[in-house]
């Protein structure tokens, strides 16, 4: 049947769509253990969902975000308590996955725009902030610190979380791109720096809310994620630069040779 993966063939099903998106995924390299085993498969089958609905890639993105700051206003807003724990740790996981589902939604549709890139990006470092805000209003209003220095962790966080973000991002746009594709099959992605990656993904940020009914474990334990953050922001600034720096060089070199 000549026309059967058109209109409202095999290829618009659920099913379908699903088998599309899986072979269409970005590279899992530098990607880490759970956002390639857990979030993007998860975000495959929402937008696979989404795009039965007949849903735009922006309105995935709208809905990731009303999840997630539902969950992060939770936060700020009421006492630390088990089903709080739960209910944020269930925003931040499913506003995560639907965050995954946007991008493979508009790869699916073939509306990838630089106005739809801009928006998931925009509201990424949006809820990065929101997120280490909120864990400093909880600290002021909810805990009983043993010291007025704790209240310093979060803004560090903060800082090192959207450094991270900001940094690998930029490096991304301004990297050369090769003038031709490679000849050679690329390597495959590694599974160690799957796992090396691990503490500085998203979701094991989302997990750390599961905590958040023992106060002085969520507390130690935001605190050393807090340390391992700006040990990773650090390592990964002297990586970037160095790598930036490089390239700047060869192109600087093939251009006198030119």
């Amino acid at each position: 049947m000549a026309g059967a993966g058109a209109g409202t063939g095999t290829e618009d099903t659920f099913r379908g769509a699903l088998a599309r998106l899986r072979a269409a995924q970005k590279t899992s390299r530098g990607v880490s253990l759970y956002s390639r085993y857990v979030n993007r498969p998860v975000g495959r089958v929402f937008a696979a969902a989404a795009h039965r609905a007949g849903r735009t890639p922006n309105q995935v993105t709208a809905l990731s975000a009303a999840v997630s700051f539902a969950g992060i206003a939770a936060l700020a807003l009421l006492p630390p308590s088990w089903p709080l724990a739960l209910g944020v740790w269930a925003a931040l996981v499913l506003g995560f996955a639907l965050d995954a589902a946007d991008g493979q939604l508009a790869r699916l549709r073939g509306e990838s725009s630089a106005a739809g890139e801009w928006l998931d990006h925009a509201v990424d470092c949006a809820k990065i902030t929101a997120l280490h805000t909120a864990v400093l209003i909880t600290f002021h209003q909810h805990f009983a610190l043993p010291g007025e220095g704790w209240l310093l962790v979060p803004p560090v966080f903060q800082l090192a979380a959207v450094m991270i973000f900001f940094g690998g991002l930029l490096t991304d746009k301004l990297k050369p791109r090769p003038a031709a594709p490679p000849t050679a099959p690329a390597a495959p992605p590694s599974r160690l720096r799957a796992v090396a990656l691990l503490p500085v993904d998203y979701g094991t940020m989302c997990a750390l809310f599961l905590l958040l009914g023992d106060e002085r474990a969520f507390r130690l334990g935001y605190a050393l994620l807090a340390g391992v953050y700006v040990v990773f922001c650090a390592a990964f600034s002297v990586k970037w630069f160095r790598e930036l720096s490089a390239a700047g060089a060869a192109r600087a070199s093939s251009a006198a040779r030119s």
